[in-house]
């Protein structure tokens, strides 16, 4: 092994190490700090492609907890105490080796107050009972790449946020960043601009949204407190998104990034690379203020359906491996969430430092994925959600057992949905999937 390899396995580990030995939580019992450090260590054996005393469940959850405790996705975004009433006891009676919060549930409050625009959510776009929807637009047009990359910061103020959130509308009228110099001068051109165009209004909903903001966040910290000091561990913490994704999600929308890919590969490939710092820095900053070693990165366009094999090499992956390879660097472990299929990239994807990462697949070959990176990578997934929603006990048993025998072979796999637990999975077979997981997924 190395120089470099062994020093990024010892930041690895030592972040694996200290998110197992919890030195901050406050136990509620002995009995609570053991569980807890069993299953800790039970995911970290299993990253580290050592064989746990038995195969990890960790599941994605969000609104399924609403579903099992008979409230809808809109309580569960408006009424703090009844989500974390509903996550509690998904976490209580399941026991399973992870806790997760409605992290993705962001209070409903905040989007009204930003009359955000980008996202339907329950019973704002919607029904109360559903899941959200991404409203992707073209947010930067084709012709504004020059504008984005001389000048990244003024242009997503003065010119995305404004097409983002009705509430940003007036930001639009400030003059260009660059000419606010610290001097009266530019102060006062800034004020002047600010006033004549109702930025007050703009600092105004922001102060609302982002006392919602704080509402939410210290809620969320209390209840992951509560959730660790009965023993169970938050792997959820940072996140952030392939430089090609913040593009195709947020910027241009999925048609337009597709048709640059074509039209003006060159200025497509410059922001990708321009994107990068942000894309780490956005990492690092939740990595600090989160217990957390796992840095979670779902990946939306670089899948089977969406790119070629070849543009998949050109436009995706290269940024994308160097901000997993950053991650490493500074001892954190990057998951990056493989939606839909990545089968043809999976000997591309392979080239990550062994025993460094977590890859979770949705449609993937997970079986065929084992055979090319097992040696190399922990793997998590991928119960079907048609599965969990429809299928019968027997049909959830034997898909676990298949999954265990072969991809759990040795050690590398964490259990998990497709897509996490699907709000409208059945108690009942999610049920199965944990009692029979922790039965046979012992390692003798």
């Amino acid at each position: 092994m190395h120089g470099q390899e062994v020093k990024n396995m010892n930041r690895t580990q030592e972040r694996l190490e200290l998110w197992c030995s919890a030195p901050n939580v406050r136990f509620q019992s002995p009995e609570a700090e053991e569980a807890y450090k069993k299953r800790a260590k039970r995911i970290a054996d299993a990253v580290l492609l050592e064989t746990p005393d038995r195969v990890p469940i960790a599941p994605l959850v969000t609104f399924f907890a609403a579903n099992y405790v008979g409230i809808t996705a809109e309580d569960a975004m408006y009424d703090h105490d009844k989500a974390y009433a509903a996550f509690r006891k998904v976490a209580l009676d399941f026991q399973w080796d992870t806790a997760f919060s409605h992290v993705l549930a962001l209070p409903g409050p905040l989007y009204e107050a930003l009359d955000f625009k980008q996202l339907k959510w329950p019973g704002h776009g919607v029904p109360r009972n559903c899941t959200y929807q991404y409203v992707e637009e073209e947010y930067m047009k084709a012709e504004e790449y020059d504008a984005f990359l001389d000048d990244p910061s003024d242009f997503l103020i003065r010119t995305v946020l404004p097409r983002v959130a009705g509430a940003f509308a007036p930001f639009q009228m400030l003059p260009p960043l660059s000419m606010i110099v610290p001097c009266y001068t530019g102060v006062l051109m800034m004020l002047g601009s600010a006033a004549i165009g109702g930025a007050a209004n703009a600092f105004t909903a922001i102060n609302k949204a982002s006392e919602s903001f704080m509402k939410f966040i210290l809620s969320a910290v209390a209840f992951r407190e509560e959730l660790q000091s009965l023993g169970f561990p938050f792997w959820f913490g940072p996140s952030t998104q392939a430089p090609f994704d913040i593009i195709g999600d947020s910027l241009r929308g999925t048609k337009g990034v597709m048709l640059d890919m074509y039209r003006q590969p060159d200025k497509l490939l410059k922001a990708t690379d321009r994107l990068l710092p942000t894309a780490i820095q956005t990492a690092m900053a939740g990595a600090a203020t989160s217990p957390s070693p796992f840095v979670f990165i779902p990946l939306h366009k670089g899948a089977m359906g969406f790119m070629s094999l070849s543009q998949f090499k050109t436009f995706y992956w290269p940024t994308l491996h160097k901000l997993m390879l950053e991650l490493i660097e500074q001892g954190l472990i990057p998951l990056p969430f493989f939606e839909a299929e990545y089968t043809d990239r999976l000997e591309i994807i392979k080239d990550i430092p062994k025993g460094k990462a977590l890859y979770w697949f949705e449609k993937t070959d997970i079986f065929k994925a084992k055979e090319i990176l097992g040696d190399h990578v922990c793997i998590k997934g991928n119960i079907p959600s048609s599965l969990l929603c429809t299928g019968t006990a027997e049909q959830v048993k034997d898909y676990c057992k298949k999954l265990i025998d072969i991809v759990g072979k040795g050690g590398g796999l964490i259990v998990d949905g497709a897509v996490g637990i699907p709000d409208e999975a059945k108690p009942e077979n999610v049920k199965v999937m944990t009692t029979f997981v922790k039965e046979y997924g012992v390692y003798k």
